[in-house]
């Protein structure tokens, strides 16, 4: 008899990266269960662009929560009074969600513990990103450590394992990744500031980064943009 696969939760935003991460925890084996977060973020497109992903690559059940970070506000993605910045800035970017991942983490632990699931994916990235505190190596395991202490599981003797396959490769390297297994970019939206229907604006720090990707790459860029800067 053939063994069960194990679970998977995966946190699926809709963008580049979250979508080859669970392209890459399929391969693995895993059965995916996929968490979004509707957080009050200005680009609400990618809620769409995540729907569209999970519809593709398939998965056993899809979740959006909504939480209302714009509520504590302190982040150009969820305070539209903070412009989004079109040019490169010096240290942590007003692009930066207070505690995100930290908040995204804990209610996929959360699900994990439900489904009885060892595994969380996230597509964080240290190597091309935007400088954010909570994609470091040292926040994942500390993120773990904490599972181990605060679950009901971890008490018991079970241990989560926070699975990062994008942490350490260029963004060219995760787009051949993805197109190795197949995942259409063109489903995908990364944009900070992208309109009701997904379109780019080409000119934000996400943006710079998507475009120089395909173009180390190699690979043509999917990317419908609205904005000609």
């Amino acid at each position: 008899m053939a063994a069960t696969p194990k679970k998977a939760v995966v946190l699926v935003s809709g963008g580049l990266d979250s979508a080859t991460t669970l392209a890459l925890t399929k391969e693995q084996g895993f059965s995916c269960y996929a968490l979004s977060f509707d957080y009050g973020q200005r680009h609400r497109a990618e809620l769409n662009a995540a729907k569209r992903v999970v519809s593709a690559l398939g998965v056993i059940e899809h979740k959006t929560i909504r939480i209302d970070l714009s509520g504590i506000g302190g982040s150009a993605l969820t305070d539209t009074r903070i412009p989004v910045p079109d040019a490169p800035s010096e240290g942590i970017p007003v692009t930066y969600v207070p505690a995100r991942n930290t908040v995204f983490l804990a209610f996929a632990l959360g699900w994990a513990e439900v489904l009885g699931a060892r595994d969380i994916f996230i597509g964080v990235n240290a190597v091309d990103y935007s400088g954010y505190p909570d994609c470091r190596p040292e926040f994942i395991r500390s993120f773990e450590a904490l599972a181990s202490l605060a679950t009901k599981a971890g008490v018991e003797g079970a241990s989560f394992s926070v699975q990062t396959p994008l942490i350490h490769l260029s963004k060219a390297e995760i787009i051949q990744q993805g197109l190795r297994l197949g995942v259409d970019y063109g489903l995908t939206v990364s944009c900070y500031s992208a309109d009701q229907d997904g379109r780019a604006c080409g000119v934000c720090d996400s943006c710079r980064l998507r475009k120089a990707g395909f173009e180390a790459a190699g690979a043509p860029d999917p990317t419908i943009y609205y904005c000609s800067k």
